[in-house]
């Protein structure tokens, strides 16, 4: 059974017109092969920290929008949710802003590791996997590295 890393901070009833949400899933399939199952790793005292710190990156750059990130740790199969994140902001600009910005900066920035089985074999991945028909995405990425 997969654990999880979460940070969830409070939210705001009846102040928040939108709350926009992503979910990681596993695929079937990444660089041209047939993925069987993932298992993430993680420390988890710097994760969390990573999570924290991102939260505060949302804050200052979106001071209305609060966020909520969750990420699974231990084995996942096909079709699983890897990761949750929630941004949740008066208005929807703000809130899809925030939301990108999270899952971008947990890539960049969360020492988490995944370990994908494929078949014929298993590999370390660390970070981000570029999705080479996503132009927009790895542009974003950079905008917010830079930033």
């Amino acid at each position: 059974m997969a654990g999880a890393l979460s940070a969830d901070p409070s939210t705001r009833p009846g102040q928040d017109g939108a709350v926009v949400t992503f979910l990681g899933l596993v695929r079937n399939h990444n660089v041209g092969r047939r993925v069987r199952h993932l298992e993430y790793e993680a420390y988890e005292p710097l994760a969390l920290k990573a999570f924290e710190r991102i939260a505060a990156e949302i804050a200052e750059r979106w001071p209305s929008a609060r966020l909520a990130l969750h990420h699974r740790i231990g084995r996942l199969e096909i079709g699983e949710a890897s990761v949750a994140i929630a941004a949740r902001s008066p208005h929807r600009g703000d809130a899809f802003a925030a939301c990108r910005y999270a899952i971008e900066r947990v890539k960049q920035i969360a020492p988490i590791w995944k370990h994908e089985y494929f078949e014929g074999g298993d590999v370390w991945i660390e970070g981000a996997t570029a999705d080479p028909d996503d132009a927009r995405a790895r542009a974003e990425a950079e905008r917010v590295a830079c930033a």
